[in-house]
């Protein structure tokens, strides 16, 4: 089962135990010690007594919780490490602290930032600036626990990793359908498909606005380039404006198609998700959209969405991402942030990180089959077979993975939707 679970959305309802050494002691003598140091063993020794402080959004009561008492009572219990979380109204706070830092000539290990929670623009913004400690994030144990041969993985919105971060977490878009009004065999599963669909269900699908603040409909949109141009393949690396003008025109002419058909006639979209379920729950359209390790799980849940809502994925180009944690070139506690780093990875807290009820409810970070701890393994096989039946297939999940790409290619076609399709 797990050979199908490279990024699969699954939900523990098993109370895991605190796991040991998962990583087999050979890996662990490969593998080079992080730059400084000559072993792991001297970096959890340079990390006893010190503060590791971790800048990330603090937007959410219910992850804030979760990260303190998910990775600040071990660190402490187990490597008399203290986490001081330093909650920001947006990532990129971080980031111009990084900067100001290094404009001021605040270097070695003079700095304020241990770790930030990153990804995207913001991790290519002080990579390309040479303001990351690193590489070191193949070079912690439970590292041997992550595919870093997955595109999604060493890949941050088409920027290569090269062990500058390390993964947290990880989601992948998919789609949710009411089971009470439609059937399983009937659901579209691409956009070909969903294009015959909207034909023949006037007024009964449509998606979120692409902008700012909402990622949701702009992974949606790129999802359908993606397939009108043949593949994701092409749009892996750097940003290419002769490719975008290639393919661009067939995607808005997709787009455009639809729009007689959409919800309000094309008129006006919902601007998040949470305008999406409303409309879904109100009957008024037939699919809304999740990202969650729980399909249509949690927005069940919260009351969001029908009890007889399910989660389903298309046959191909559903991307899927990860979060991650980078560490500043300036870091005061390197080492300290790199055992949070690796205890991030540690298949019990990976576990507790996928439960919706802890708050944080992402998937894992890691591949499954590398862990070779029989109680860990056990417990994952476990969670596996009780995904839900709110949750997609996973064995489609994985099908249908894709990385997401270069973020210049965000800001590009969040502005040429609103030209070519809004405003047209």
């Amino acid at each position: 089962m797990f050979k199908k679970l490279l990024l699969v959305m699954v939900v523990l309802l098993v109370s895991l135990p605190l796991f040991g050494s998962v990583v087999a002691q050979d890996d662990m003598m490969e593998m080079d010690p992080p730059p400084g140091f000559e072993s792991w063993d001297q970096v959890v020794a340079a990390a006893d007594g010190m503060t590791v402080n971790w800048y990330m959004w603090g937007g959410s009561d219910a992850i804030n919780e979760f990260v303190d008492t998910t990775y600040g009572i071990p660190l402490m219990e187990e490597y008399n490490v203290t986490l001081n979380r330093v909650p920001l109204a947006d990532t990129v706070d971080a980031v111009n602290q990084v900067l100001s830092e290094a404009e001021a000539g605040v270097e070695g290990d003079d700095g304020s930032v241990d770790l930030i929670w990153i990804n995207g623009e913001n991790f290519f913004t002080l990579k390309q600036a040479d303001l990351l400690f690193g590489p070191w994030a193949e070079n912690i144990p439970n590292s041997a626990l992550v595919d870093w041969e997955n595109p999604a993985m060493n890949l941050d919105f088409g920027r290569p990793v090269e062990g500058f971060e390390s993964p947290w977490s990880g989601a992948q878009f998919h789609f949710i359908y009411d089971s009470a009004r439609m059937s399983e065999e009937d659901l579209p599963r691409s956009y070909a498909e969903l294009t015959e669909w909207i034909e023949a269900n006037p007024g009964r699908f449509t998606y979120i606005a692409p902008g700012p603040g909402a990622f949701q409909g702009t992974r949606f949109v790129k999802q359908a380039l993606f397939e009108v141009s043949g593949g994701q393949e092409q749009w892996v690396g750097d940003f290419d404006e002769d490719l975008y003008n290639e393919y661009a025109p067939a995607l808005w002419e997709l787009l455009n198609s639809w729009e007689e058909n959409l919800w309000r006639g094309g008129e006006t979209y919902p601007i998040n998700v949470n305008e999406l379920h409303e409309l879904f729950a109100n009957g008024e359209i037939d699919f809304t959209i999740t990202q969650s390790v729980a399909g249509a799980g949690p927005a069940i849940a919260e009351g969001l969405i029908p009890p007889t809502s399910r989660a389903f994925a298309f046959e191909n180009n559903m991307i899927g991402d990860f979060n991650y944690v980078a560490i500043p070139f300036n870091a005061p506690n390197k080492a300290a942030a790199m055992v949070l780093a690796n205890l991030i990875l540690r298949p019990d807290r990976q576990a507790e990180q996928i439960l919706p009820e802890n708050g944080f409810g992402l998937n894992f970070a890691i591949d499954v089959t590398r862990v070779e701890d029989e109680d860990a393994l056990a417990a994952l096989d476990e969670a596996a077979s009780n995904l839900g039946e709110a949750a997609a297939d996973p064995a489609d999940l994985a099908a249908s993975l894709v990385s997401d790409i270069a973020a210049e290619y965000q800001a590009l076609m969040e502005a040429d939707w609103e030209a070519n399709v809004l405003l047209d």
